[in-house]
């Protein structure tokens, strides 16, 4: 047996209506990736509007682009830096107080590679309350950040990261306790 693409079906995946996700698609395109848009209250407004469960005080940098919205909670006081993305086809979940560094990509979809009809597979991501998640940095679906863990610039998370823990490397592995000085 092997993958035959000609059968790939997803056509049970609904993620909102054609014209909601249009106008999300335009929105996205002129606000969130441009470059010279840096109203961080306009681009929360936006967000709420189109479903987004958003926190106050958040920051959202140019370049952040973000796939449904409709399937985004962020909390209280987090950043989301430069060229971020949000490939949120689930359920994404950002905590207070989290530190999206620029480049970081979120990615709640994925293919089952063991079906030769590659189906779609789709998984939640979690980042409690105080995570930080470096420069360039990827984690796939399924994946939950346990309070103020850390995953090192450029590393890939595939599964659960302890609470106050720093990782690093592809696939990331625990390197030691975060601790915090007074």
């Amino acid at each position: 047996m092997s993958t035959n693409l000609a059968n790939y079906n997803n056509s049970w995946y609904r993620p909102g209506t054609p014209f909601k996700r249009l106008c999300w698609y335009l929105v996205n395109l002129l606000i969130f990736k441009n470059s010279f848009i840096h109203s961080y209250q306009f681009k929360v407004f936006l967000l709420r509007i189109f479903g987004a469960k958003a926190g106050s005080n958040l920051v959202i940098k140019p370049n952040v682009n973000i796939k449904y919205p409709w399937f985004l909670e962020i909390g209280d006081n987090t950043w989301i830096g430069e060229k971020v993305w949000i490939d949120n086809l689930g359920k994404v979940s950002i905590g207070k107080n989290v530190c999206l560094s620029q480049g970081v990509m979120l990615l709640s979809g994925n293919h089952d590679y063991t079906k030769p009809t590659f189906d779609l597979v789709i998984k939640e991501i979690i980042l409690e309350d105080g995570v930080w998640i470096g420069a360039g940095s990827i984690l796939v679906g399924g994946v939950i950040c346990k309070d103020h863990s850390v995953l090192s610039a450029g590393s890939v998370a595939t599964q659960t990261l302890e609470r106050m823990s720093i990782y690093r490397g592809n696939p990331a592995v625990k390197i030691k306790e975060r601790k915090f000085e007074d």
